[in-house]
């Protein structure tokens, strides 16, 4: 039996997602931040992001932070609690702000916007392994961790550190590289980044990032450069997404076997969210143990749901829907066409079946 007043284990859950969420304030109409009269409300962060879209999907998902004890954080955690994560464990800071940003949007074309953030000093940059519940961090059968927590602050640094670092009861680790240079200032960001992809289990990383963090061209480069991951997912934008896996069969050289998969035509609302979403579905592929090609072609009908609406939030087609759609043959995979409303669609949608 519990002793009365024991503190009782936390649930384990399929995805634990530890960093920073923000209120987002997104314009009215396109313009300068300067002529921008008024914005919409919403919720950002590239961890929630993940646990929201997982949750959306059928996935038991918490996401573990910390707000301010302000509306903006009553804001935060009602909102990302409403998509079924799990948000008891974020806790308030009655000192510190919650971080907000407000951008521009985005040339549908090159993604250009303008971006103001203010999250100096916010309650999650306060985050440290004694601030944080870690019992309730470790309750998971996947650990999602990025970068960009990593560049909040130090005692941030200290806590992804804690996290990758290799014992007893570690969940799977997951780590989106998520390069943002801004954020960092006197740590040495390439550096760091490689020591904790290299302490992860599965790494995300976009081509580009791979290049301007580390100087690292090509797949095979990249996980040359990572030799701890059993899997490492390179991002190549409109060209798709290869995941090298060193747990396959028959592996015949040290990168593993790569498994490629091109993105579909997507008609783009906004690029917000979209790595997030591609993690997503990948880690809800890798959670049900479907096959490498399947858990790339749902983490691109993740991105395709982000894609395809504006804001950080969108929620992904049902499962049913998602894996009829990853199950296409690859000429019919080929031809598909993803527009704003596909994801309400009961069938494939008929883009799907024009060349």
């Amino acid at each position: 039996m519990t002793a009365t007043g024991a503190r009782k284990a936390p649930d384990i859950v399929d995805v634990v997602a530890l960093g920073e969420s923000m209120v987002t304030f997104l314009p009215s109409r396109p313009g300068r931040l300067a002529d921008v009269p008024s914005f919409e409300r919403g919720t950002g962060g590239a961890e929630s992001n993940v646990a929201c879209a997982l949750a959306a999907f059928g996935h038991s998902t918490r996401w573990v932070s910390r707000v301010g004890a302000d509306g903006f954080g009553d804001h935060l955690v009602e909102t990302i609690g409403s998509y079924g994560v799990d948000v008891a464990h974020v806790r308030r800071d009655p000192g510190r702000p919650t971080g907000l940003y407000f951008r521009t949007a985005g040339d549908r074309a090159t993604d250009e916007h303008e971006v103001a953030y203010y999250r100096a000093g916010s309650a999650a940059s306060a985050m440290t392994v004694d601030t944080i519940d870690l019992e309730a961090v470790r309750a998971a059968r996947v650990l999602h961790l990025s970068g960009i927590t990593a560049a909040l602050s130090k005692g941030c640094l200290e806590l992804v550190r804690e996290l990758v670092r290799p014992g007893e009861g570690r969940p799977l680790v997951s780590f989106d590289v998520n390069h943002r240079p801004g954020l960092w200032r006197d740590t040495d960001d390439a550096r760091v980044l490689l020591e904790l992809a290299r302490a992860a289990d599965i790494v995300f990383v976009g081509h580009d990032e791979a290049r301007q963090a580390w100087g690292l061209r090509g797949g095979g480069a990249i996980v040359e450069a990572l030799p701890g991951p059993e899997v490492v997912v390179v991002k190549q934008g409109r060209g798709g997404a290869a995941a090298f896996d060193r747990n396959t069969d028959g592996m015949e050289d040290a990168d593993g076997t790569a498994t490629l998969v091109r993105a579909p035509r997507v008609d783009v609302v906004s690029h917000v969210g979209a790595g997030d979403a591609f993690a997503a579905g990948f880690l809800s592929g890798t959670l049900r143990g479907l096959p490498m090609r399947d858990r790339l072609r749902h983490g691109h009908l993740m991105a395709a749901a982000a894609l395809t609406a504006p804001g950080d939030l969108a929620a992904p087609a049902a499962r049913s829907h998602a894996d009829r759609l990853a199950a296409l043959a690859d000429d019919a995979w080929g031809r598909l066409r993803l527009g704003p409303g596909w994801t309400q669609a009961d069938e494939a949608p008929e883009e799907a079946n024009t060349p």
